[in-house]
């Protein structure tokens, strides 16, 4: 063993719960602005909202989503038992909402000259999630 070694460990992996209605809703074709309406702390439809802004070339608008979508995930990862580091696998499904708001995050404020916050999101979602950074694009 190696003494540099984390003897620690990495922390388990966070799963974040599922909200069935609100993926219901989107499943059934309901507008993403319409469920983050009724469901203000469903990452996933902050994401959807930044992507969609983000493909319309409206990168304020796609900050300001993704930036929600970020900080309601955050949220959600803390009640779920997350302390600020660890994994938060891209294979549950759960998780997406926070990691494609992520995601969203780095690009938008990459559009917008955020340099240095483009970096450390981009950085955050690989930490998180090596997956998640190939699957969107930021691998």
């Amino acid at each position: 063993m190696s003494a540099s070694g984390n003897l620690l460990g990495e922390p388990p992996a966070t799963e974040l719960p599922e909200n069935t209605e609100a993926r219901a809703a989107l499943d059934a074709g309901t507008d993403p602005a319409d469920v983050a309406r009724a469901h203000p702390t469903y990452s996933l439809a902050w994401a959807l909202l930044a992507e969609r802004a983000l493909a319309d070339g409206q990168d304020l608008p796609a900050y300001a989503y993704a930036r929600v979508g970020y900080h309601r995930g955050l949220d959600a990862l803390r009640r779920s038992g997350w302390k600020g580091h660890g994994p938060v696998p891209w294979e549950h499904e759960p998780n997406r909402g926070f990691l494609r708001a992520l995601a969203a995050l780095a690009k938008s404020a990459g559009s917008i000259g955020e340099a240095d916050e483009a970096q450390r999101c981009s950085t955050f979602l690989a930490d998180s999630s090596r997956t998640a950074a190939v699957e969107l694009g930021l691998a």
